[in-house]
């Protein structure tokens, strides 16, 4: 029997095997991508994570597709055009931003090629688009550039980890990301770092992450919140009710899928 997912986790991973520390060539990602089975993790999987410098590479892909937008603003139209004409699934535009002077500037640049696509019919109306803020405390400027991104009913894009221990946000400031994110009732996925379920030496857990989301939008306090993310009880948080947290907190980007999966039958979440 294929092994069945709580809705919670289903489409949760976003295949992101090409970037850091996988580094795995594109096309064994894909062929992998393609080729994962039930019994893998096929049904935790949502889309594909490549660059927009890939696409011309997966012609005849049949996998959604998260395209991370290597520029600025004004190529945001590109790729969604590409997608169309080589007849790829595009599921989610990805784009930082870059101009740490002036982010609530450079979050209206990215909202302003977001309309413009729109309006010419480059991009869906319905096309997530995930805006990644700084690795930085949610100070005025952080926190300004958040409400560009929820006013134009774009996504936030929260980077819980890297290939250094400083890339690793605190669970204080994730806290506050995520507090930020819900008070603009805005979704998020997150990126790096959350290879495992429970929080461990080198990072965050994607357990603690889905069951602070849900603490923190139930309305507790930052304290409680902070303690969910720092908790290494694999028991309780695998026992933790988390129904509705994916309005949220949508996915996050993975270089692997094996060991989430392995982490989910561990805990007996993988029925």
């Amino acid at each position: 029997m294929s092994p069945s997912l709580e809705p919670a986790f289903a489409g949760l991973v976003d295949d992101a095997a090409i970037f850091p520390p996988g580094d795995v060539p594109l096309p064994e990602a894909v062929a992998a991508h393609a080729a994962r089975t039930p019994q893998e993790g096929a049904e935790l999987v949502g889309s594909f994570v490549l660059r927009d410098t890939d696409l011309p590479a997966v012609r005849g892909l049949e996998a959604p597709l998260s395209v991370v937008v290597t520029g600025g603003a004004g190529q945001l139209a590109g790729p969604a055009g590409l997608c169309g004409r080589l007849g790829l699934r595009l599921a989610a535009l990805e784009i930082a931003l870059r101009d740490l002077d002036d982010l609530a500037g450079n979050a209206r640049r990215v909202v302003a090629a977001v309309d413009a696509a729109r309006a010419e019919g480059v991009l869906d109306e319905h096309l997530p688009i995930f805006v990644e803020l700084p690795l930085d405390d949610p100070g005025h400027s952080w926190l300004a550039a958040a409400d560009e991104v929820a006013g134009a009913e774009l996504r936030l894009k929260l980077r819980t980890g890297g290939l250094e221990a400083h890339h690793v946000p605190s669970s204080a400031t994730l806290a506050a990301w995520i507090d930020a994110a819900l008070d603009r009732e805005t979704p998020f996925k997150c990126t790096a770092g959350l290879h495992h379920a429970v929080r461990h030496d080198e990072g965050h857990g994607f357990l603690n992450v889905l069951a602070a989301t849900r603490l923190a939008f139930d309305g507790g306090s930052r304290e409680e919140v902070v303690a969910t993310l720092e908790s290494r009880d694999a028991a309780a948080l695998a026992a933790r009710d988390l129904t509705g947290v994916r309005r949220w907190f949508t996915s996050f980007g993975s270089c692997s899928v094996a060991e989430p999966w392995a982490d989910l039958r561990e805990l007996g979440l993988v029925a």
